[in-house]
C-alpha cells in the first residue's frame, strides 16, 4: 500500500450500481462483513440486511432508498452508498452518483447487462463516474464470465479489462486465478477468507493466454505500458496495475472481477480493486460552482473555505436527517453555515458518521467526507453549504420529470390537513415526487416516476403518518409539442387603465424542434425591442409552456423566435413585455397544430419459450412494437417499446399468461404521439 501524508489519499467514495435483483444488497452486505463492520453476514430473503433497513424495502425484497455506510479496508475508509436498482427510483441513484467520486458495477453472470444496468451506466457516463465492474452469480446455473463481459462489450460500450479467470463453473465455481499476481485465491466451503496458492495445471494455459490479452489491451491505451511492453514484451504486475489504475479513472477501461457475494467468494478482491483503482477526493477535479455570475473552484483541502453539498434528506418525526458530501474546507459541531440558495444560515447541530440506519457522533468532518448532518432546518436536497463568509454554488442533482400520477384523498374529512403535511414531507425527501392540486376537481395529485414508486409513497403514509387513504387509478403524464408552427404571429398588448399603461407588441415564429425542451432566439435588429425586454419575451414565452392548448399538459420540442416588435417611450416595461410573450404564445400555440404525446417506455420480458406467443400478442394488443427477441439461459428474452399507459396491471396479466414464470423489467425511454383516441387530460 502507498504511503502519503495527506489522509484524502486513504478515502474512497463509491456507490454500488446495478439492475434489479442483480445483487448490488447482497454485494453491499459482504463487503461490511468482509471489513469488520458487521459480525453477521445480512440476508436480503431474511430481510436481515444492514441497508435494506425500511419496512417496505424487506417486505419487497428490492433496495428503494439510497443508503449510505461507511467501512475500513487495508488502511483506507470506505464511504458506500447503495443504490435501488429499480428504474422508478432513478432519481436516487441520479443524486447519489452527484456525489461520488467512483463506482462497482454489478452485472449476472447469467443475464449480463440488463435494462437498468445499462441505465444506471448511462447515469455514470453523465456524471463521469470512474467504474469497475463485478460479475455476480458466477455459482449459478449458465453463469458464463465470456458471456457477461461480451454484453457490456457490446450493450455498454467500454474497454473491459478482465483481470480474473474463475476457477471452476457454476455449481462448482470455488474461486478465481489473480491475472496481475498470476496466483489462485481459492474459498473452501464455509470460509470467509480465501486461500492463495499457485495458479492450478489445468488452467495455466489458459490463464497465461488471458494475462497477455490483458497485457496487450492495456498497452494499446497506456503510454508508459507500451514503452515497457516493446521493450520487454511483457508487463510487470506493478506497472501493469498502476495502468489499470489511471485507465480506470480516465474512463479509458473497465476493470472487470467476478465473484459469488451470496457465498462470500470474490469480495476480498473487489475491495482491493476498489482501492487499487478507483479515485480518491484528491484524484478527482476541484469541484467547481459560480459565485456572482463568475465560475469558482474549490480544492479538496480542509483547509479551504467550506463548500459541502445536500444529497439526501431524511425528515423524520424525530427531526431532519441531511446527508452531505463536504467538497472542501472542514465542518464542526455547531457551526453555522449558509444555504448558497437561499442565502439563509443554519447551525449545525450534531455531525453524524453513517452506517445505514445506525449513526456515531463525530466532531468533524473534512473535505472528501460523506456525513449525516441533525439541526439544517430549511436545506433540501441539492442545497449548497458553504461558510458564510465564502459563499458558492454547487450544481445540485438533475431532477427527472414524473410520469405517472394518482389521485389521493384521505379517507376522513378531518384527516386533510394532516395528509397535506404527510406529502409535503415526502416531496422534501425525494424531489422525484410532486403533488399539485387538480384545478378542476380540486383533487390532491401526487406524481412519481412510476406505479411501484406512488405505491411506496402511498405505503408511507399509511404506516409512517397513521393516515388511512384512497388512491385513485394511476395516469399518465402527458406533453403536448408543435406539429406545425405559424410564422409572423403578431401579438399586442395594450392596457390603459389609469396611471402608467403597459404595451408590448411582439411577433413571434414557432416552429417544431427535433429534441425535447424550448428554444428561445431573437432577430430582431434596429434596436426596435431592447436586449432588456427580450429577455422579458423569453420569460413570458416560459410561462406560456406550463399548459398546452390540447389539454392543458405541459409543452415541449418547439423553437421561437422574435423577429419583430415595438414599444412605447413610456409605457413599455419588463412586465408588460412578459405578459406579450405569455399571452402570444399562448394563442400562437393554440393557431399551430399541435400533437398530443405520451410517454413509452423499453419492456424486457422474460418468459419461457412457449409463452412467447401468448405474450407477443399481448404486447402487440398494448400497442407494443418488438424490437427484438433472444433466448437466453433457456428462456425467451423479448424487447419491445410500449406506451406507459398501456403497461398498468401489465405484471398481473403476464404472471397469469405464464403460472407466474414471466418477468419483465421497464426502463422510460421518452415520448411519442399519442393516438387521436388518447384522452386529453
Amino acid at each position: 500500500m502507498r504511503t502519503s501524508t495527506n489522509p484524502l489519499t486513504t478515502v474512497r467514495n463509491l456507490g454500488i450500481l446495478a439492475h434489479v435483483d442483480a445483487g448490488k444488497t447482497t454485494v453491499t452486505e459482504r463487503i461490511l462483513y468482509t471489513t469488520g463492520t458487521t459480525y453477521k453476514r445480512g440476508e436480503v430473503h431474511d430481510g436481515t440486511t444492514v441497508t435494506d433497513f425500511d419496512p417496505q424495502e424487506r417486505d419487497r425484497g428490492i433496495t428503494i432508498f439510497a443508503a449510505a455506510v461507511s467501512c475500513s479496508w487495508d488502511g483506507h475508509r470506505i464511504n458506500l452508498i447503495d443504490t435501488p436498482g429499480h428504474v422508478d427510483f432513478a432519481d436516487e441513484v441520479e443524486r447519489s452518483l452527484r456525489v461520488l467520486d467512483g463506482a462497482v458495477a454489478v452485472f449476472d453472470a447469467v443475464a449480463g447487462v440488463e435494462p437498468q444496468s445499462e441505465s444506471v451506466w448511462r447515469q455514470a457516463d453523465r456524471h463521469g463516474v470512474p467504474r469497475i465492474a463485478f460479475v455476480n452469480k458466477m455459482d449459478r446455473a449458465g453463469a458464463d464470465l465470456d458471456t457477461a463481459v461480451a454484453s457490456i462489450r457490446e450493450r455498454l460500450h467500454p474497454v473491459p479489462l478482465v483481470t480474473q479467470l474463475p476457477i471452476g463453473t457454476e455449481d462448482g465455481f470455488t474461486g478465481v486465478v489473480d491475472l496481475l499476481r498470476m496466483r489462485a485465491l481459492v474459498w473452501a466451503d464455509g470460509a470467509d477468507t480465501p486461500e492463495e496458492g499457485p495458479v492450478p495445471d489445468a488452467l495455466s494455459e489458459e490463464a497465461a493466454r488471458r494475462r497477455r490479452l490483458l497485457e496487450e489491451a492495456v498497452a494499446e491505451r497506456h503510454p508508459a505500458a507500451l514503452e515497457e511492453f516493446c521493450d520487454r514484451e511483457t508487463l510487470t504486475a506493478a506497472t501493469l496495475a498502476g495502468a489499470l489504475r489511471d485507465l480506470t479513472r480516465t474512463g479509458d477501461g473497465v476493470v472487470v472481477l467476478c465473484g459469488s457475494a451470496y457465498r462470500n467468494r470474490g469480495v476480498e478482491p473487489l475491495l482491493d480493486a476498489v482501492v487499487a483503482y478507483l479515485p480518491s477526493p484528491l484524484d478527482v477535479p476541484p469541484v467547481r460552482g459560480t459565485h456572482d455570475g463568475a465560475d469558482e473552484e474549490r480544492p479538496a483541502d480542509p483547509a479551504a473555505p467550506m463548500a459541502a453539498l445536500a444529497f439526501k434528506v431524511n425528515a423524520t418525526p424525530t427531526g431532519r436527517l441531511t446527508y452531505l458530501r463536504v467538497y472542501s474546507g472542514t465542518i464542526e459541531k455547531g457551526d453555522t453555515v449558509r444555504d448558497a440558495g437561499t442565502g439563509r444560515t443554519e447551525r449545525v447541530g450534531r455531525l453524524l458518521r453513517v452506517r445505514a440506519d445506525r449513526h456515531d457522533p463525530l466532531e468533524r468532518a473534512v473535505a472528501g467526507d460523506i456525513v449525516a448532518v441533525i439541526g439544517l432546518k430549511g436545506a433540501r436536497a441539492g442545497s449548497t453549504l458553504c461558510a458564510p463568509d465564502a459563499p458558492l454554488v454547487l450544481e445540485p442533482p438533475g431532477v427527472a420529470e414524473p410520469v405517472v400520477h394518482v389521485a389521493v384523498e384521505a379517507r376522513r374529512a378531518t384527516d386533510t390537513d394532516r395528509l397535506a403535511s404527510a406529502l409535503a414531507r415526502l416531496t422534501e425527501e425525494d424531489p422525484s415526487l410532486a403533488v399539485r392540486t387538480d384545478p378542476e376537481t380540486g383533487q390532491t395529485v401526487l406524481s412519481g416516476m412510476g406505479e411501484l414508486h406512488l405505491e411506496v409513497a402511498a405505503e408511507r403514509v399509511r404506516r409512517e403518518h397513521g393516515l388511512e387513504v384512497t388512491v385513485g387509478r394511476p395516469g399518465v403524464a402527458y406533453r403536448e409539442t408543435v406539429g406545425a408552427g405559424v410564422t409572423g404571429f403578431v401579438h399586442r398588448h395594450v392596457k390603459q387603465d389609469g396611471g402608467a399603461g403597459q404595451f408590448a407588441h411582439v411577433v413571434l415564429d414557432v416552429e417544431p424542434r427535433e429534441e425535447a425542451g424550448f428554444e428561445f432566439r431573437s432577430t430582431v435588429v434596429g434596436g426596435r425591442v431592447p436586449q432588456e425586454f427580450v429577455r422579458a419575451v423569453e420569460a413570458g414565452c416560459r410561462d406560456a409552456l406550463a399548459e398546452g392548448p390540447l389539454g392543458g399538459h405541459p409543452v415541449t420540442g418547439l423553437r421561437v423566435t422574435l423577429t419583430d416588435g415595438q414599444t412605447h417611450v413610456k409605457d413599455s416595461s419588463d412586465t408588460a413585455f412578459r405578459t406579450a410573450g405569455r399571452f402570444g404564445l399562448r394563442d400562437a400555440l393554440r393557431a399551430s397544430r399541435m400533437v398530443l404525446l405520451e410517454p413509452v417506455v423499453e419492456v424486457t420480458v422474460t418468459v419461457p419459450e412457449d409463452a412467447v406467443g401468448g405474450v407477443l400478442g399481448d404486447l402487440a394488443a398494448r400497442r407494443g412494437r418488438v424490437t427484438g427477441s433472444e433466448t437466453r439461459g433457456g428462456a425467451a428474452v423479448v424487447t419491445a417499446t410500449v406506451p406507459l399507459a398501456e403497461l398498468f396491471g401489465y405484471a398481473t396479466r403476464l404472471r397469469s399468461r405464464t403460472q407466474g414464470r414471466g418477468t419483465f423489467t421497464a426502463r422510460p425511454t421518452g415520448y411519442a404521439p399519442a393516438p387521436a383516441e388518447a384522452p386529453a387530460r
